[in-house]
């Protein structure tokens, strides 16, 4: 297993922990070891990243805030969105994850609710999942995804969006698939691609409705069955991930695993994007022009 391989770099991080004690001190062995990972093994990278990650979770309340499982808007989210992380591994070792919309209807989509049971799921993930991946695969599926959608993302929570998934997020990358494309996806692309770092764009890749294109690069066996696939029934998989949740409440409550200790901050003035917490855009997408 990753934790016993690189035991030693995992210690000398929990002894840079307790002398940091601003950060979160209920940070367990699982957790520890993917930072590492993320950063190449390499323990001063692993110290950078930490820091980086816990500062921009605590300058993003909109997605790190207030997740009581048994909240209605959490409940209304993972209600209307599912986040599915599938069960087996490709040949390369890499992980699989799907995102899609369960309910399309755009009333009941709020888009920082959507991304704060996104990185709910990817937290209990790193808590709970010991496989010994190599990278991660998202598949994001725009079936039901309507320009009405769009115009309810607000482009200052997705810029921090894309600033914390792209620099603090202790998971690497391998491939992102997008599927069942519509067809005001240039709109989307347009709007997103400023805030898209050019190594990560190079890693996407689109696939039109009804087309078979996703299976070149993973196979079907890998898939559900709502893919062309064997490997499960989506349905049966988004309810053991909806139980999951709820039977983790007390992980994503318990405030000494997530939240920066103010207090013993050396220097207050360390908000990312300035005093005032200004990400350099405001507004959302409700310019675009909806015909």
């Amino acid at each position: 297993m990753i934790i016993e391989k690189y035991k030693d770099q995992i210690e000398i991080l929990r002894g840079w922990l307790q002398i940091n004690q601003h950060l979160p001190q209920n940070i367990d062995d699982q957790n520890l070891s993917k930072f590492l990972f993320s950063s190449d093994y390499s323990i001063e990278k692993a110290k950078n990243l930490m820091e980086i990650c816990f500062r921009l979770r605590r300058d993003m309340p909109e997605i790190f805030s207030n997740r009581d499982p048994k909240n209605e808007e959490i409940q209304n989210i993972f209600g209307t969105v599912d986040y599915l992380p599938l069960p087996v591994l490709t040949k390369e070792k890499y992980k699989l994850f799907i995102y899609r919309l369960r309910d399309p209807n755009p009333d009941r989509f709020v888009y920082a609710d959507s991304l704060k049971a996104f990185f709910m799921v990817a937290d209990l993930r790193m808590y709970t999942d010991f496989e010994e991946s190599e990278g991660e695969i998202p598949i994001f599926d725009m079936a039901g995804m309507s320009l009405k959608h769009i115009t309810k993302v607000n482009l200052s929570i997705l810029r921090k969006y894309m600033t914390y998934t792209q620099e603090a997020h202790p998971v690497r990358l391998r491939a992102i698939h997008v599927v069942n494309v519509p067809t005001f996806l240039d709109k989307c692309v347009s709007l997103v691609k400023p805030f898209i770092k050019s190594d990560v764009s190079q890693l996407i890749h689109y696939h039109t409705p009804n087309s078979n294109t996703l299976n070149d690069f993973i196979p079907k066996e890998l898939l559900p069955i709502q893919y062309g696939g064997s490997l499960c029934d989506i349905n049966d998989l988004a309810a053991k991930w909806r139980e999951k949740i709820m039977e983790n409440r007390d992980f994503f409550l318990d405030k000494s695993r997530w939240e920066i200790n103010e207090a013993k901050l050396k220097t207050k003035s360390d908000k990312f994007g300035g005093d005032n917490g200004n990400y350099g855009v405001v507004g959302s997408f409700r310019t675009l022009n909806i015909d």
